[in-house]
């Protein structure tokens, strides 16, 4: 009998547990990231100067280049890593949502 009261408790602990596996799994992708694009901006910006030029971002960071103006929101010709970060952070927001929207039209 204590074997299969076990056995019950597991699914419902995971079932319980499963909203905050989550939210921990998002919280350790996003850091990942996070840390990915810090890297790729460190190495794409070739003088270490904390900036991305248009022409260190088409070297070192191909998918940047391709949207700086979108980026570049203060019109100085470089990009920094808090632009960046705040860029992909909207980007996601606006993916997130068309999903969520998508779902709920979906009978």
């Amino acid at each position: 009998m204590q074997i299969r009261k076990f056995q019950l408790t597991i699914p419902l602990a995971l079932a319980l547990l499963s909203p905050a596996v989550q939210a921990f799994g998002e919280k350790a992708m996003l850091a990942r990231m996070d840390a990915q694009l810090s890297s790729r901006f460190q190495q794409a910006d070739v003088n270490h100067d904390g900036l991305l030029t248009r022409e260190e971002a088409q070297a070192g960071m191909p998918l940047v280049a391709q949207r700086f103006d979108e980026i570049d929101t203060t019109r100085k010709g470089t990009l920094t890593l808090v632009q960046l970060r705040a860029f992909m952070q909207t980007e996601m927001a606006q993916r997130t949502a068309a999903q969520e929207a998508d779902l709920k039209r979906r009978p």
